[in-house]
């Protein structure tokens, strides 16, 4: 365990937390009746002065549930189908004293006093940074970046153990060794971090991906604790990077407390199917995953609720987040985590999948908590950006519906980036590909606020995409470091990691480096290949670059329709302009710019950002083969 200073508010906060786990380690007695209280703390001065809090238990349903603290007061106790459940509102008064609140529950002739501590709100975070097209997102899965704490490799009563020869079992990265390369993260030019989850997933299988939550409010052991993952967001922000943590509001693991003995029978579709099957990891029903169905006017309801009402996967149970319970359930821990942990971001996964309604509902609360949130959802539509825009906030959709929902995740350009490279440049072949994608921008409510991506953790490595070419992937990397929105970087793209999707795992491998006795250290440019050098200082130096230019951030932007292998689109304000050129011909190119006067006209010279050379004349502009010129332009 490491040892740190923290100050005093965040001392009695700990010792809090460790008295309520100490209470429900206790609670596991069958003598007793409560085993757990969630949320296990909560703080004074929310925009929303009450809390649900759910009690669980054998038969606390039928049990007695007061509680004596200044400024506190149960509203409501409400109970569910299940005797073992019962769901208490606390109304918290602004003036309520911090401590730990008791809360006696009697039950029979048996009472037992648990207590929940109450925080008082760190007033530098209540309007959280949140983050914008501004920032660079490094995206990693902790599992496999590094490992910075040998100790939590295996930990008793999980039995998904470590193996690194197998791409399916647990590797042994955590949090402790994300920590010890923020360095490495900022120095590569990002702002922001953003980690698959980091929440317990104590699985039989597969727990590695961190997607299926066994207890919503612990880190998983494996990583770290609670407490370590407060210090990772304290130790980025004292780097100047932000925080940015994935929600999961579709499923959970069926191994979590909520799924082996759930409030209600409500609050997993399809549950009676599970309970009927003699082989459900066999007959289950899988979603027939068509987000299209949620904006088509002319979707049936059987293929609406195929869509929202099956489970991810067989060890997956899927949510019926429209139970008013449950739903509350899930907007309090979105909370808790933002509060306790001092996020700057939230990155939803599988956004449409569950019903809409409680999404909606969702991101309400969220903003009308923390109105300067960061937020992005998971919309993973590649083929359309009509479908994809339904889900942004403010979208003009003839149904009425608004999601709340600030950006998406844009699935249609990093699909055009990836075949634009390696497809002849005919009408419908090649760089055409990026510019018709962005001609549909229209149809966006603000296209500028979208999570751009070359690759992430459920689709191929770039480098493999586009051939393992250094010259493709830099034109990649150069175009996703200037075009509109916020570019997400998923971890050893910086160095042209590679790996074909089918199965997962094959995009998921280790960072090299991050373990002791890895043979090489890509971390360091003393570990890196020649070839994986150069891909890394061409992001480094955009990326760097691109923190001090606003018109790059949330400049307007003037594209030129693609012709002979030839694409330029222009970033631009009222005190600087940015031409990016891309040839995506074999043979260099000659290019006169008179058509880009519109842009260009006053300007007599330009900055290659990647060299420094200075261009004298601008008439022309000779691009070597498989090139993208980023230029300052300069009067």
């Amino acid at each position: 365990m490491v040892s740190f200073v923290v100050p005093c508010k965040r001392f009695i906060v700990g010792v809090a937390i460790l008295l309520w786990s100490y209470s429900a380690m206790l609670a596991q007695s069958p003598s007793l009746p409560l085993q757990r209280i969630d949320p296990p703390s909560w703080w004074i001065g929310m925009k929303t002065p009450t809390v649900e809090f759910l009690f669980y238990g054998k038969n606390i349903a039928q049990a007695s549930i007061t509680t004596k603290y200044p400024g506190i007061s149960i509203v409501k106790k409400e109970t569910t189908d299940n005797p073992n459940y019962a769901f208490v509102t606390v109304k918290i008064s602004p003036n309520a004293p911090v401590g730990s609140v008791p809360f006696m529950v009697k039950n029979g002739g048996e009472t037992v006093v648990r207590t929940v501590a109450l925080r008082q709100r760190d007033k530098g975070l209540k309007d959280r940074q949140g983050f914008n097209s501004a920032d660079a997102v490094y995206m990693l899965m902790p599992d496999r970046f590094a490992n910075g704490n040998a100790s939590n490799d295996v930990v008793a009563g999980f039995p998904d153990g470590m193996h690194r020869d197998s791409l399916n079992l647990r590797h042994g990265g955590d949090l402790e060794g994300i920590i010890s390369r923020l360095d490495y993260i900022r120095d590569l030019g990002m702002t922001a971090v953003w980690c698959t989850p980091l929440i317990e997933n104590n699985m039989d299988k597969y727990s590695y991906h961190g997607y299926a939550f066994t207890d919503f409010y612990a880190i998983d052991k494996r990583f770290g604790s609670n407490d370590d993952y407060r210090r990772y967001v304290d130790s980025c922000h004292k780097r100047g990077l932000k925080v940015i943590q994935d929600v999961v509001l579709n499923h959970m693991g069926d191994k979590n407390y909520l799924a082996q003995d759930p409030p209600s029978p409500a609050w997993i579709n399809d549950l009676a199917a599970a309970k009927a099957s003699t082989n459900w990891k066999k007959e289950f029903r899988r979603p027939n995953y068509r987000t299209s169905t949620h904006s088509d006017p002319y979707a049936s309801d059987y293929d609406k609720r195929g869509m929202t009402e099956r489970w991810f996967d067989w060890m997956m149970p899927d949510f019926n987040a429209n139970d008013p319970h449950l739903a509350t359930y899930l907007i309090q821990n979105t909370i808790w985590w933002i509060e306790f942990a001092g996020l700057d971001g939230l990155r939803v996964d599988t956004y449409p999948y569950p019903a809409k309604e409680f999404t909606q509902r969702w991101a309400k609360a969220i903003f009308n908590e923390y109105p300067r949130l960061g937020m992005v959802g998971e919309v993973w539509i590649s083929e359309s950006v009509g479908m994809s825009s339904y889900w942004q906030a403010n979208a003009r959709n003839k149904d009425g519906f608004n999601s709340y929902l600030p950006a998406i995740t844009d699935f249609p350009l990093n699909s055009a980036l990836g075949a634009a490279l390696n497809e002849k440049e005919e009408w419908n072949g090649g760089l055409i590909k990026i510019y018709n994608v962005l001609a549909q921008d229209y149809l966006y409510a603000d296209a500028s606020k979208h999570v751009i991506f070359l690759d992430n953790h459920d689709v191929s490595r770039y480098a493999s995409v586009v051939g393992d070419d250094v010259r493709k992937i830099k034109i990649g990397l150069s175009l996703l470091m200037t075009l509109r929105g916020t570019p997400q970087i998923y971890y050893g793209t910086e160095i042209g990691m590679t790996g074909f999707k089918d199965p997962d795992p094959l995009v998921r491998k280790d960072f090299p480096g991050g373990w002791q006795g890895d043979a090489a250290n890509a971390f360091s440019e003393a570990g890196r290949t020649t070839k994986q050098n150069e891909i890394f200082s061409h992001l480094r130096t955009l990326a760097q670059w691109r923190k001090t230019k606003p018109a790059v951030q949330s400049g307007k932007m003037m594209q030129f329709v693609p012709f002979d292998g030839i694409y330029a689109f222009f970033r631009y304000n009222a005190d600087e302009t940015v031409m990016v050129i891309t040839n995506n011909n074999e043979t260099e190119s000659t290019v006169k710019t008179e058509r880009f006067e519109e842009r260009m006209k006053g300007f007599t010279k330009a900055k290659n950002v990647l060299t420094g050379e200075v261009i004298s004349s601008l008439t022309s502009l000779t691009i070597p083969a498989k090139t993208a010129l980023v230029l300052e332009l300069q009067k």
